[in-house]
């Protein structure tokens, strides 16, 4: 049962029947209505409003008359909100705003007039965004502390607000700024960090993409690795492939270099400089993409972009870059160091970091990689010394690329210690040599049934 004054409730179903001796004025089930019986009953104050705008510019003539004219339209602006003239209101404030900032002392003023009438009570949004809006040109005009003080009262104020997500978004670009300038490139991620741009619909795909591009520069800056991988996924590639986003789409690979050559990820490092390539046609961009690809672990990705890279013309403009793909691409043995290498190691993406050692390294591991693999290719066992001495290494170090191979899974291979023999082919199980003698004895037999037919077919073409 339902415990209520004047209600009474019958059966499980609770039906409520309002007292015949209660009042509707305590009925709670009654809305309040206006005198006119309608709700939300808007007063037109359009000529009242327009009188005082007319009277108050008169009056600003001189900055003493300022009290007197913010009475008067804080009057007024209390009429048309409770009123619901909401066209009305925006002019109001609108104008309130400007003469504070006109005939104020200093900024203090405008802020105080603008914090005041934001904050009233069921304040119209349409007011508070044209209230924004008017004050944000200003950010550009001032300076220093009142720049700031006034960034952050239109940030406190757009907190929170739908309509006003990309006032606030530029707003805490501009403070982001200012922190970066003094020094504080830590507090200046942290501030960009707030704001989650990827999720507003009132900020053109361009200012998101400026946005996102400038919280990945200030993480980087800030070492936050983790963070800047994080925001780098949230940029549609899409979007930065179509026209008019080539600036932005080199920004965004340049910017990501700095974090693959962080992680010492060379593929990527690769197809990030190649893009590059792509979209403003860099040569230098072009030798950088050979040279990761180089430095790049063997796989097919890695062998594929090498091929494609192989057909592009303007590789006949770049010898050092021609030339080690070329090797690579062979199933030759390497001497290390190449004819190129020199050249290529003073490439600015080589040397721009101070990983510089960890890819020379890197290189000559991969020399030696290729050649270990051409040596499977063609031999099924040899003498751990004659190998060494094809491949110019120490067999130490050879034995220890040997068996890196082996555990990554990019080369057979078993090592013979105390007869120093190398076997570079599984042995075979008498079933898996029978099976493979038995395929080629297939094919073999096929062979000779396609030409038995096919001289059949020229005796038969001759004789007619």
């Amino acid at each position: 049962t339902i415990s209520h004054p004047g209600l009474l409730a019958t059966s499980s179903r609770y039906h409520l029947v309002v007292h015949p001796n209660y009042t509707t004025h305590h009925n709670p089930l009654k809305m309040p209505e206006t005198d006119t019986g309608r709700l939300e009953d808007r007063i037109d104050l359009s000529e009242e409003t327009d009188a005082l705008i007319t009277e108050t510019t008169g009056m600003a003539s001189s900055p003493a008359n300022l009290p007197n004219i913010l009475n008067l339209l804080y009057a007024l602006e209390k009429k048309t909100r409770v009123g619901n003239d909401t066209p009305s209101l925006v002019k109001i404030c609108e104008h309130s705003l400007k003469l504070a900032r006109q005939l104020g002392d200093n900024l203090d003023v405008a802020i105080e007039c603008l914090t005041t009438l934001c904050t009233r009570r069921s304040q119209k949004s349409k007011a508070i965004a044209i209230l924004v809006q008017t004050a944000m040109p200003w950010t550009e005009a001032e300076t220093g502390d009142d720049k700031l003080k006034l960034i952050e009262t239109l940030r406190n104020i757009t907190d929170g607000k739908i309509y006003l997500e990309a006032e606030r978004a530029r707003l805490t670009r501009m403070l982001a700024t200012i922190k970066e300038e003094a020094g504080l490139i830590g507090e200046a991620a942290d501030v960009l960090q707030e704001v989650h741009v990827e999720t507003y619909g009132a900020l053109s795909k361009r200012e998101k993409v400026e946005f996102l591009l400038e919280q990945i520069r200030l993480t980087l800056l800030k070492e936050d690795f983790v963070r800047a991988a994080i925001v780098s996924n949230k940029i549609n590639q899409k979007a930065l492939s179509e026209e008019g986003m080539e600036e932005h789409r080199v920004q965004f690979f340049t910017l990501m270099t700095e974090y693959h050559q962080h992680e010492k990820d060379a593929y990527n490092l690769a197809m990030d400089y190649h893009s590059i390539y792509r979209t403003n046609n860099d040569l230098e961009a072009l030798k950088a993409t050979v040279l990761f690809l180089a430095l790049s672990p063997y796989g097919m990705e890695q062998q594929d972009m090498l091929h494609r890279i192989e057909t592009d013309t303007n590789l006949d403009k770049i010898e050092a870059s021609k030339s080690i793909i070329k090797l690579l691409l062979k199933s030759e043995i390497i001497n290390y160091p190449t004819a190129h290498q020199a050249e290529l190691e003073s490439l600015e993406a080589f040397g721009k970091s101070d990983l510089s050692a960890h890819w020379h390294e890197a290189f000559h591991t991969r020399i030696i990689q290729h050649n270990v693999r051409v040596a499977a290719k063609y031999y099924t066992r040899i003498h751990g010394k004659r190998l060494a001495e094809l491949l110019r290494l120490d067999p130490v170090r050879l034995e220890k690329e040997v068996s890196s191979m082996v555990s990554d899974g990019s080369v057979y291979a078993k090592i013979d210690r105390p007869n120093d023999i190398i076997r570079f082919a599984a042995t075979k199980s008498p079933e898996s040599v029978l099976t493979e003698w038995g395929n080629d004895l297939s094919e073999l037999l096929s062979l000779v049934d396609s030409t038995t037919h096919l001289i059949h077919k020229e005796i038969m073409t001759h004789s007619a």
